[in-house]
């Protein structure tokens, strides 16, 4: 049985205590735009497939009434109820939205004829379960057009439940989507996606109990779909510039492009019959992350922000509401106008403030606790950290600009964090000792430094239970305090698996559609990060890939334990040569000869070689240890 959560300490209730005298919850505004224009919801909530495996299930976070407990940040409760509304909602006449179906939201624009969908979701079987409310109250309109506004699998994994494959190469649907989407949906969730996703178990606490003293939301959404499958469709129109404008079934659009803000493949969306704006999620009713939990590329919050100045400056003068692919919409264009200027205001502050800190010498942490938001961004529901905040952004500009190295010498050799746990035990006076100084930290409500002598002693001494179980209640205090979704999220999860063990990645997105959107050359990436150098360090074999349908020629080589490729002529022949389609080329990923000949390639030369390679690669581990060493 899990292990049953303990109450908040007292130290933890008396700053939720702080938290509502210094907040303005008195403001109401976003409990009526979260509700505006409500047609129904869909009772019960719960989403499962054909097996009767439970995909989504919003109702269970029915516990989300009343007033914020101890154990929850009253400013994150907030924000839970305000995302956990679910249904069915009109933006403007012809625009409609499902929310609280997954992490993010669906879109519905009425054409001419049928209905174009907007992100769907994260799972085929979630998409369709939006998409089935929303027939119900509009009408059975087909679908005619599919948007991607981004490469992130929340706005395209569940394409699959809206529409198919063979409707698109039809051409009764097109897929839009920005410059470069295909590349970066893919790369993103394969290169690496096991230790991504291993991570977002963590950061989206979407195995942890839903409850007061468990998951109460991720800020953003309220945590991603299980178990269901990511999907794919690539794009039949791609948006290159912006003031492009596209009409897809009547519906005339207007786009701008967005590359490395939120995503390095994003657009926003003008629709000037409706006056409505989709801000894709460049403004969203939080501060964002720079650089997720989960793990990615750190985000530009400098050309974040000119780009939302383009917005206002493109689309402001004449505009009634901003919708985005997350939370509810802003109505008014006063409010609409604002809102992106407050929004512009807060990426573009912390990028200045951190440049301007980190060339007087301060480093990232010491940035992340001497920055302060203005009264104007502070006090605006929007601008606070429920998904990415203040701390960890701050850092991940330090990090765009100056890298990992904080310029100390002592941090450019440091040992593993094993070895120096060892070596801090023993400073300490033994594991013991450590524990006992962590415990007088957690007494003494300092939860920061207990988390770390706590840790240490866990890292030197990983079976001694007195470190792991005050560890895992530091944690649950410091999750209990949290603002943030995913901290507290983050934080609820490493005490889950002290506690009872591994949860393993609730969300693979590694999935039969992405590898098929691979291209060639990605492919051959995606094989390489898996070679094992030292293993490989003797073999040496060489592999031609002949594609018929393009015309095209490969000499792979593994050699020094690296697997390189070249799509230049090349000298002799090579030990074997695999000749078929580009669209039966992820077969070479299987890595054995049945893969192949069942997908239509066919080996010529030693088919010894294909066991050869497969023999030297090692796959990442979806379960790795976090909190553990």
């Amino acid at each position: 049985m899990p292990t049953a959560p303990k109450p908040a300490t007292p130290s933890i209730a008396a700053q939720q205590q702080e938290i509502l005298n210094a907040l303005p919850f008195s403001d109401t505004q976003d409990f009526e735009d979260a509700t505006r224009g409500k047609i129904a919801a869909r009772v019960p909530n719960a989403i499962t497939g054909p097996s009767g495996a439970l995909y989504w299930d919003n109702d269970t976070y029915d516990f989300l009434d009343g007033d914020a407990p101890d154990t929850v940040n009253p400013s994150l409760w907030r924000q839970s109820k305000l995302v956990a509304e679910q249904g069915l909602f009109e933006v403007v006449e012809g625009i409609y939205q499902v929310r609280g179906f997954d992490l993010s939201n669906v879109t519905f624009i009425e054409g001419t004829t049928g209905v174009i969908v907007l992100d769907p979701l994260i799972g085929q079987e979630t998409a369709a379960a939006a998409l089935e409310l929303y027939r119900e109250h509009r009408g059975d309109r087909p679908v005619t057009g599919i948007i991607y506004t981004h490469s992130h699998v929340d706005h395209f994994g569940g394409v699959k439940g809206v529409t198919t494959q063979e409707d698109v190469d039809a051409g009764r649907v097109q897929v839009l989507a920005p410059e470069g989407f295909t590349e970066h949906a893919v790369s993103e969730n394969v290169y690496a996606g096991t230790a991504m996703g291993r991570r977002a178990g963590y950061m989206y606490g979407a195995a942890l109990a839903r409850g007061p003293q468990g998951q109460v939301g991720a800020g953003l959404g309220q945590t991603t779909s299980t178990g269901t499958t990511v999907t794919l469709i690539s794009p039949t129109v791609h948006i290159t510039t912006t003031g492009q404008e596209e009409t897809v079934d009547g519906v005339r659009m207007v786009f701008q492009m967005a590359p490395g803000t939120e995503a390095p493949s994003e657009m926003l969306i003008y629709f000037p019959d409706h006056r409505a704006l989709c801000a894709a999620e460049d403004a969203t009713h939080t501060l964002h992350n720079l650089l997720t939990l989960r793990g990615a590329l750190v985000r530009d919050p400098h050309v974040w922000s000119q780009y939302l100045t383009e917005t206002i400056d493109l689309f402001g003068g004449d505009l009634d509401v901003v919708f985005a692919s997350h939370h509810w919409p802003t109505w008014g264009r006063e409010r609409a106008v604002e809102y992106l200027s407050l929004q512009r205001d807060l990426y573009a502050y912390l990028h200045d403030q951190t440049l301007r800190l980190l060339n007087k010498g301060l480093v990232g942490a010491e940035i992340a606790e001497e920055i302060m938001l203005p009264p104007a961004l502070e006090g605006a529901w929007h601008a606070r950290g429920y998904y990415g905040s203040v701390s960890h952004n701050v850092k991940a500009i330090y990090q765009r600009y100056m890298g990992w190295y904080d310029g100390n010498p002592a941090h450019l050799w440091e040992h593993t964090p094993v070895e120096r746990a060892k070596r801090y035990a023993k400073l300490a006076g033994g594991v013991d000792a450590l524990v006992a100084n962590a415990r007088e930290a957690f007494d003494a409500g300092d939860f920061r430094w207990a988390a770390e002598a706590a840790n240490h002693a866990v890292f030197a001494e990983p079976d001694h239970a007195g470190a792991r179980e005050l560890l895992a209640d530091t944690y649950e205090q410091l999750g209990y305090g949290s603002e943030n979704g995913t901290w507290r999220s983050v934080y609820l999860s490493g005490a889950t698996e002290l506690r009872d063990g591994s949860f393993g990645t609730p969300t693979e997105t590694n999935a039969p559609d992405i590898f098929a959107n691979l291209s060639p050359e990605m492919l051959f990436d995606a094989i390489a990060i898996q070679v094992n150098g030292p293993r490989a360090w003797d073999e040496r074999l060489t592999i031609d890939v002949v594609l018929t349908d393009v015309d095209t020629r490969y000499r792979l080589r593994l050699a020094n334990g690296v697997l390189t490729y070249s799509a230049a002529a090349q000298q002799g022949d090579a030990d074997a040569t695999i000749t078929g389609t580009q669209k039966a080329l992820p077969a070479l990923a299987a890595g054995s000869s049945d893969a192949l000949a069942a997908s239509g390639l066919e080996v010529t030369g030693d088919a010894s070689v294909l066991g050869r390679l497969t023999a030297v690669l090692d796959p990442g581990d979806p379960d790795f240890a976090i909190v553990t060493p």
